[in-house]
């Protein structure tokens, strides 16, 4: 499933960035800046007393990555077992991190002007990893600001 926005803009200097994702019902954007890769769905190894948001770690090309599992981040309902993944891979405090959702789509070119603060609405746990949003034809966009979403519980998961 792609994300397709009718009336994107062309990239300016004066426009925001922004990889949209799927997680769930929602759509969200990171910012491009931050992104590194784009990767389809690939093994992913359980570490041992981590986060329960954190799926894992994964090698991508050499390099030890952990991958953060964005349902479980933002309080979703778990994926099938059988849906597929992908990972958007971004940087942050110099390490690498795959953030684990159900679709990638593509990057949109936003007017800065059109950017929103989160409505209150929003739960606590998405209004602290959320960094505003922008209305699209169909649809809001939430902002994710990757520092709060790597920021993570630091509560070891319970074995299974």
């Amino acid at each position: 499933m792609s994300i397709r926005v009718e009336n994107s803009l062309v990239a300016t200097d004066s426009s925001d960035g922004l990889v949209s994702i799927r997680v769930g019902d929602q759509t969200f954007g990171v910012p491009v800046l931050s992104v590194q890769d784009v990767i389809s769905e690939t093994p992913i190894n359980r570490v041992p007393l981590a986060p329960p948001e954190v799926a894992g770690s994964l090698n991508l090309r050499g390099r030890i990555v952990t991958a953060v599992d964005m349902r479980r981040r933002l309080g979703m309902a778990p994926r099938a077992t059988d849906d597929r993944s992908m990972c958007v891979i971004v940087e942050h405090g110099g390490e690498l991190y795959a953030l684990v959702v159900d679709d990638v789509g593509d990057v949109l070119w936003l007017e800065p002007a059109e950017h929103e603060p989160g409505p209150v609405t929003l739960s606590p746990a998405w209004r602290a990893v959320c960094a505003g949003l922008y209305r699209l034809e169909d649809e809001l966009l939430l902002v994710l600001n990757v520092a709060q979403v790597l920021t993570l519980s630091g509560t070891p998961a319970m074995a299974a």
